[in-house]
């Protein structure tokens, strides 16, 4: 398939203006944050950091993003209702950053920025059919296209949130997304959306260097709500609409990573009877750190499971469903080879972790087993505590009994507390 020189010319200048400026902007940014205090301090065991560090990194990938859409990118009416509820999205996050707000008014908030482009057309019309063996190949969204539309942006919007809890994650897997649409985006010739992603994926790379570990600055709020918005919008104006071509898993598998988080977050939180809205550390950046990996590893462990499903994306729109799972498949049987390649020590720990906690199990039924078989009958027990025994010296002196204590109460102190007592480890 061939792709036209000038779009490639295009997309090329949008990236490199969308880079060079996240990039020079991003030290004026840091000294602005300094100034209005918008500083991350290290006040609970989710946050990896030990030393404040300034946020409203996203201030530097939102000018450079949108410096290079001015240059190049086409401004039709849709593209406007994106950027102006860009606009909104990003003057929520600066405020946030600085001050923090409460989580309900930043969902309406979100609601509010979601509903203008949606409004205005971009909408999610038709979805390809997932079930292979219905007989109607695609959905019709009907009334419904507004309100699953805002659902997507609003929840596309937090999940790249959530996932912002190790140096560079959530900016590389956004990255990741980025040069994935792009791809797709110019094999299909949607001239419009290869540019604006062209223009994300620059202004990510250009502030990379910040936010990598050990991070010098971090995107805050205002960085992360803004690319989660943007993927979400562009993702309906991009691959949504293109449903004679493009799958229903696409997008899915494009956003993968941040969407299993957030849906895993959710689900765990209401098991456990929390609002899903409530902070906690087991997010599956948070498992990988406590597995043993550093920072630098678990990071790169998420961008390879984020790269896998993005090259996924790419073979589904060009090849079918059956290359893409085949190909998927062997994506994932080489990143488990080259993990226990590259973190030999740390799968050996975790398997050697699990083999002990195995045999403590094991051996606290034995000994609750042994215990239930030694303890005497309540009569026989009684008449013992009564009689006489030695102690210190005297015959006469009646010897003193102590309970055993239950192999469950045993296991229950060498455990940690439940779920807080896990957090706070």
């Amino acid at each position: 398939m061939l792709i036209n020189t000038n779009l490639l010319a295009g997309v090329f200048l949008a990236l490199l203006v969308a880079l060079v400026v996240s990039f020079l902007a991003s030290p004026v940014v840091k000294a602005f944050a300094y100034k209005v205090g918008a500083i991350d301090v290290p006040k609970d065991n989710r946050r990896m950091h030990h030393i404040p560090i300034p946020r409203l990194g996203g201030l530097a990938i939102f000018l450079g993003f949108i410096v290079s859409i001015l240059l190049f990118a086409e401004m039709t009416n849709q593209f406007r209702s994106i950027l102006l509820g860009a606009v909104i999205i990003v003057v929520l996050g600066v405020v946030d950053d600085i001050t923090p707000l409460p989580a309900k008014f930043k969902f309406l908030v979100q609601i509010g920025a979601a509903l203008i482009p949606t409004l205005n057309g971009v909408r999610i019309h038709v979805l390809s059919n997932p079930i292979l063996f219905s007989p109607d190949p695609y959905w019709d969204m009907g009334v419904l296209s507004i309100p699953v539309t805002v659902l997507w942006i609003v929840a596309i919007t937090n999940a790249v949130n959530l996932i912002d809890g190790l140096d560079g994650l959530a900016i590389g897997v956004s990255a990741i997304s980025a040069t994935t649409v792009l791809v797709i985006s110019l094999l299909v010739s949607e001239v419009q959306v290869a540019v604006v992603m062209a223009a994300l994926v620059g202004a990510c790379v250009g502030f990379m260097p910040y936010n990598l570990n050990p991070a010098k600055m971090f995107m805050g709020d205002t960085g992360a709500t803004f690319l989660g918005y943007i993927l979400a919008c562009m993702s309906v104006e991009g691959l949504f609409k293109s449903w004679a071509i493009i799958s229903f898993a696409v997008p899915f598998l494009i956003l993968g990573l941040p969407i299993f988080d957030t849906a895993f977050a959710i689900l765990r939180r209401l098991a456990h009877g929390q609002s899903p809205m409530q902070a906690d550390r087991s997010h599956i950046h948070h498992r990988l750190i406590d597995m043993g990996l550093n920072q630098k590893q678990a990071v790169a462990t998420l961008y390879v499971i984020s790269a896998i499903l993005g090259l996924s994306a790419v073979v589904l729109t060009t090849s079918g469903e059956l290359r893409a799972m085949m190909f998927f498949v062997s994506l994932c049987v080489v990143a488990v080879v080259a993990a226990r390649v590259i973190f030999p020590k740390e799968v050996r720990e975790e398997l050697h972790e699990e083999m002990e906690e195995l045999r403590d199990h094991g051996h606290h039924a034995e000994k609750q087993e042994e215990l239930e078989e030694d303890t005497p009958p309540a009569g026989e027990e009684l008449k013992a505590e009564n009689a006489p025994g030695p102690c210190d010296g005297n015959p006469e002196a009646p010897q003193e009994k102590t309970a055993p204590v239950p192999a469950d109460e045993e296991a229950k102190a060498q455990e940690p507390d439940g779920w807080e007592g896990e957090e706070d480890q």
